[in-house]
């Protein structure tokens, strides 16, 4: 009769590889802590994504990647930004300037880096239940696992998600759903092009000599595809007659709005991520928002992993610094969402970003409070 393994025990279980998930991870292994990182697919892999890297995250990615950071080679240079709405343009100068990273690349080496820093790193390893409220049961279809604390860094309605997936039960017409592909164009523009119509919004950035990023956030009774947003913007039309993909399309659904939750319900399991909230693509700080989120997750539970508080006044920590931390640049981005989707409002909207000053204080306000 074969003996049973026994079952593993770690100091904390991270679900999910993304930059949320390998940010906490890293975070507390280099701490000294136990850690394993449990990730449903493969790497290296495509995910719906601007791939902007905001200047609040890029010193961020280079400190987490470590060694692996040479894997992401030396990234474009994002200095402009250029909006479209309703045939009008506004240039903006991104300052300090961001970066282009192909998220195939980034998350192959955060996971890297993960494993580098002691990490076990588990692809293939979906999590099917959680159990307990610390310690922790956790479950996936080859193994169990017994950690102290738990990080969801599982991704906006995964069967780990804080709301049980109940996105999926809304309103078909508040959900969106997300495309990207990679396009071969001569001599891209190096900036960061938001093209905006009813509906939603394509994004249009470099990544590379002659390779462009295209994403976007769009109705589903709008369009289905980044050929049939093409059409929905003159300027994108026109720009878009010469293009080749490079990559196959990647698509995500649903794409919906929510209040951030960085705690799950009464559980004592700190989400980060788009597993707390899902923060307006077009503000450009997703990535950075899920690389702090991630770290400060990882700090706030390092107290209570070595025996200086009890694991509720880690989590109540986090709470509070996710509050005063994260949580405005959701308010505020929602309020610029508003803001440019009304037709009354948008014209109003246009003329008050050429004014350099409010261009700057509108990109501040929806960026993660580092400090």
């Amino acid at each position: 009769m074969e003996e049973a393994r026994p079952i593993e025990r770690f100091d904390l279980a991270v679900v999910g590889g993304g930059p949320a998930g390998t940010s906490a991870a890293i975070t507390a292994a280099r701490a000294g802590h136990s850690v394993v990182l449990l990730e449903r697919g493969k790497f290296p892999r495509q995910k719906v994504c601007g791939e902007f890297i905001s200047s609040e995250a890029v010193g961020l990615v280079k400190e987490l990647g470590g060694d692996s950071a040479r894997l992401m080679q030396q990234p474009l240079r994002i200095k402009h930004a250029r909006i479209f709405i309703d045939c009008k343009v506004v240039e903006t100068a991104v300052d300090p300037p961001a970066s282009s990273i192909a998220r195939f690349v980034m998350d192959a080496a955060l996971w890297q880096a993960a494993k580098e820093a002691g990490v076990t790193a588990l692809e293939a390893s979906a999590v099917e239940e959680i159990s307990g409220d610390g310690p922790f049961r956790i479950v996936t279809r080859d193994s169990s696992y017994i950690a102290r604390s738990v990080i969801n860094a599982s991704g906006r309605w995964s069967n780990v998600s804080s709301d049980g997936g109940t996105q999926l039960s809304r309103p078909k017409l508040e959900a969106s759903v997300g495309l990207k592909q990679h396009f071969w164009e001569v001599d891209p523009a190096q900036s960061v092009n938001l093209y905006f119509f009813p509906g939603g919004y394509c994004g249009v950035q470099p990544i590379g000599e002659n390779e462009i990023n295209a994403s976007a956030m769009v109705l589903p009774d709008r369009a289905r595809s980044l050929k049939a947003v093409f059409e929905l913007e003159p300027n994108l039309r026109a720009r878009t007659q010469s293009w080749q993909p490079t990559t196959d399309l990647v698509t995500t659904f649903p794409l919906i709005f929510k209040d951030p939750r960085p705690v799950q319900g009464k559980r004592n399991i700190l989400n980060v991520g788009d597993a707390a909230a899902f923060i307006d693509p077009f503000v450009g700080d997703g990535i950075s928002m899920a690389l702090h989120g991630g770290r400060i997750a990882a700090d706030c539970l390092g107290g209570f992993l070595s025996d200086e508080r009890t694991l509720d006044e880690a989590v109540a920590q986090y709470r509070s610094v996710y509050e005063e931390r994260l949580r405005p640049a959701f308010r505020n981005a929602a309020r610029l969402r508003k803001l440019i989707a009304s037709p009354s409002l948008r014209g109003l909207a246009m003329e008050l970003f050429r004014v350099p000053a409010i261009s700057r204080l509108a990109l501040r306000s929806t960026r993660a409070r580092t400090a």
